[in-house]
């Protein structure tokens, strides 16, 4: 199946209350030599489901992919749901561990533009599985840990925004939340649209939050500190990373 016509599959079929036992892999890897077949499977699971789409997503197929048996591959998960919920965690932490990289910038402008930065890669660095993860995420029960999720980074939110450069917000709480609403949306939107150019979706989405905080906001960013919010953002990404520059996705 092709990405688009995965596309059009947006509506999440309702959950049975035994969905829990079908994304909880069957058991974790103990030595080093079984994770390493972990991770083949899962990465195997992520490849076939760029390349071929839930059409082409069954367990026999990962199995040929990884290039290990489908007992395997059932040793350690049940189904391809399993495997789906695998995926999530392993993308879903390495978006946390980007988070909390731009985090730890001190200049509340350039951590903010690094989270976007972070939200934008996520979406677009593969933007096939992006998608359908996106759907399968809504189709199963992943409510408390999608909970989770949000929460860490709408913490990581407040915590940029009570930053000195940045403009006081009457409720950090719910500023925190608008903003990771308007990122989230913008990103989700552009990955449906297939957009493949990062650097301008990073720039839109930099508008767009800046905006908010300068027009909720007292005194902090100015209307010129605004315009160049981006341009700021990658010169301390520049710093952390020498050569690093804004680059389509592949």
């Amino acid at each position: 199946m092709s990405d688009h016509s995965q596309k059009a599959t947006r509506i999440p079929a309702p959950c049975r209350p035994d969905d829990r036992q079908h994304v909880a892999p069957r058991k974790m890897p103990r030595q080093a030599r079984a994770a390493a077949t972990v991770q083949a499977i899962v990465e195997a699971a992520a490849r076939i489901l760029e390349q071929d789409g839930l059409a082409g997503f069954t367990t026999n197929a990962v199995a040929d992919r990884a290039g290990v048996s489908i007992g395997s591959l059932y040793q350690y998960f049940p189904g391809k749901d399993a495997l789906v919920g695998a995926l999530i965690i392993r993308e879903t932490s390495r978006l946390i561990d980007e988070v909390e990289g731009a985090c730890a910038r001190a200049d509340g402008v350039a951590a903010l533009s690094g989270l976007i930065d972070a939200a934008v890669a996520h979406q677009l660095r593969r933007p096939a599985l992006a998608r359908l993860l996106d759907f399968a995420e809504r189709r199963l029960s992943f409510d408390p840990d999608s909970r989770r999720v949000t929460d860490r980074l709408e913490a990581m939110l407040r915590d940029i925004l009570g930053r000195a450069d940045l403009p006081r917000q009457e409720d950090a709480g719910i500023a925190a939340q608008d903003v990771f609403a308007i990122v989230k949306a913008m990103v989700d939107t552009a990955g449906d649209r297939e957009e493949q150019d990062c650097a301008a979706l990073r720039v839109r989405v930099n508008r767009a939050v800046f905006g908010y905080l300068r027009a909720g906001g007292g005194a902090g960013l100015s209307d010129r500190d605004d315009a160049i919010a981006p341009r700021r953002a990658d010169r301390h990404a520049d710093d952390a990373e020498p050569g690093r520059r804004p680059q389509q996705a592949e």
